[in-house]
């Protein structure tokens, strides 16, 4: 039958989308505010989904309902499965068990260790992450952090200036810490002694 003065379906609401509100995805058309995760309903964009014959699902969702299942398959990246594999009728015990570590603080994983050994922003002390790192004088700072002592100018790499761990924009550091006399520091008059 055709579809006079419309678009097509939604595959959720089953309403007529117009194409300025259109999604199509897996040969069907959706609402922007239909194309949700049948699961968990999040909003879904084409990085985020997974198409299963007529449902669409986020990742994780698709993940957890159609992918691998049992012991040795997670659930995502750094998820900790405490599947024990019970319901499936397997012994993890069986064979011969694996030694014990040792449980000194000396044998630290490797992300306790970075969280341990994270650097302090000069300026307020706290903890600066690989994502709002910004290197100065040798030093870590938060990108808002990285500005000059007195002005508050925010600095960059091509203006930045550092004198006892403090950082100062050029013009700062030249008017506070340059040479001084005539024609130096601002100095414009020469006054005449007679």
């Amino acid at each position: 039958m055709p579809n006079w003065g419309g678009g097509a379906k939604c595959g959720a609401c089953e309403k007529t989308v117009y194409h300025a509100e259109e999604i199509q995805c897996n040969g069907r058309s959706f609402h922007k505010s239909c194309f949700l995760c049948m699961a968990c309903r999040k909003a879904l964009d084409s990085t985020t989904v997974a198409a299963h014959e007529s449902e669409i699902y986020c990742k994780t969702c698709y993940g957890r309902k159609y992918g691998p299942k049992g012991v040795g398959f997670g659930q995502g990246a750094g998820c900790l499965s405490t599947d024990t594999g019970d319901h499936l009728g397997l012994n993890l015990q069986q064979g011969s068990p694996k030694p014990a570590r040792p449980s000194t603080p000396n044998n630290a994983s490797k992300f306790a260790k970075k969280m341990v050994d994270v650097d302090k922003c000069p300026r307020c002390g706290k903890s600066v992450y690989a994502a709002e790192k910004i290197m100065g004088g040798g030093k870590p700072w938060h990108k808002s952090c990285f500005r000059c002592a007195i002005c508050g100018k925010s600095l960059e790499s091509t203006n930045v200036t550092d004198k006892d761990g403090e950082l100062y924009c050029k013009v700062c550091y030249a008017k506070n810490f340059g040479p001084k006399g005539i024609g130096f520091g601002g100095l414009t008059q020469v006054e005449k002694k007679e």
